[in-house]
């Protein structure tokens, strides 16, 4: 019996991470590749996750739905939502600084999710949405593992994708844009254009991780968005495992969600009266860790490297 549980509760874990390393892959796209400071990254997440939901669920007189949707195409729902939104977004704050950047894609995930939480007839408000069925549900494969291998495969996928980006003249241009902003433009490369591109394809990148959420734990609220889950700790991800690197963005992953789910079974432990403080000391714990991350290896565990040129043959 207690194999078993170490078992689910590994299971469990790791599909987590697999989903946070989607979120931080995306986050790369835009601040590793690019230098773009989103803050907003709790809004792209929460329109992926509602929008497969909405999509996917059964109909219910409480919010919108009864589509009944398979499970890809709820998640194709929640890539497009997300690229709307990303394309909105990037189109007022493309040419904005990391500074106004930031402010601007923070206040704009906050609208998102006070928009999710008090329009009752699409998302029904605080009381979320429940029932929000993995694939394969009521056959042989609907397991908790099953799904763990698809996200797995969601992973590797994304890291595919954005790792040939990143090598590839388009990958470059954004890294040059990064580096040194006047010599890029000096070139004939439209600096909006560029970041707008990889703002979009980020913003993508986390509504499928947002999606990918919404079947996994079968129950969405406003609370999961808070942008302590949705945007802090997918920070400390990204700059644990090394910001540029993708490898580093799934590492990071997996290593910042062990510190933080090791801790709530620490503070699991803790007396009833005390369990409010050892809350905000995971949090605690969690900056206390960045800090140290970024006074030992400010480039994080596996920092950027840039990708070997290979000379086409004749």
């Amino acid at each position: 019996m207690e194999l078993s549980g170490i078992a689910s509760y590994l299971i469990s874990f790791l599909t987590f991470a697999g989903v946070y390393a989607v979120l931080a892959l995306g986050l790369n796209m835009q601040w590793g590749f690019t230098g773009q400071f989103n803050i907003g990254i709790a809004g792209f997440f929460a329109v992926g996750a509602y929008t497969s939901a909405i999509l996917t669920t059964p109909s219910s007189p409480a919010y919108l739905g009864g589509f009944g949707m398979p499970f890809l195409v709820g998640l194709a729902g929640a890539v497009i939502a997300s690229t709307l939104l990303g394309l909105v977004v990037g189109l007022i704050t493309a040419r904005l600084r990391t500074d106004y950047l930031a402010i601007a894609s923070i206040g704009i995930a906050e609208m998102v999710r006070l928009f999710v939480k008090n329009e009752d007839w699409l998302t029904n408000g605080v009381r979320g949405i429940a029932g929000i069925e993995r694939p394969f549900a009521d056959t042989v494969l609907d397991s908790p593992l099953t799904y763990l291998v698809i996200v797995a495969l969601f992973v590797a996928g994304v890291y595919f994708l954005v790792e040939r980006a990143y090598a590839s003249p388009w990958g470059r241009v954004l890294r040059a844009i990064r580096e040194n902003e006047p010599a890029t433009a000096a070139a004939g490369k439209s600096i909006a254009g560029f970041r707008l591109q990889a703002f979009v394809l980020g913003s993508a990148i986390m509504g499928l991780g947002g999606g990918l959420y919404a079947h996994f734990f079968g129950f969405l609220s406003p609370e999961a968005f808070m942008p302590l889950y949705g945007t802090f700790l997918v920070w400390v991800m990204l700059i644990a495992g090394g910001s540029g690197n993708n490898r580093g963005a799934i590492l990071g992953a997996v290593l910042v969600w062990g510190v933080w789910s090791g801790t709530e079974l620490l503070t699991g432990l803790l007396p009833a009266e005390h369990a409010t403080q050892g809350a905000a000391l995971r949090v605690l714990l969690i900056g206390v860790l960045l800090q140290v991350i970024l006074v030992t290896r400010p480039e994080g565990v596996l920092p950027e490297k840039p990708p070997r040129l290979i000379a086409r043959k004749r």
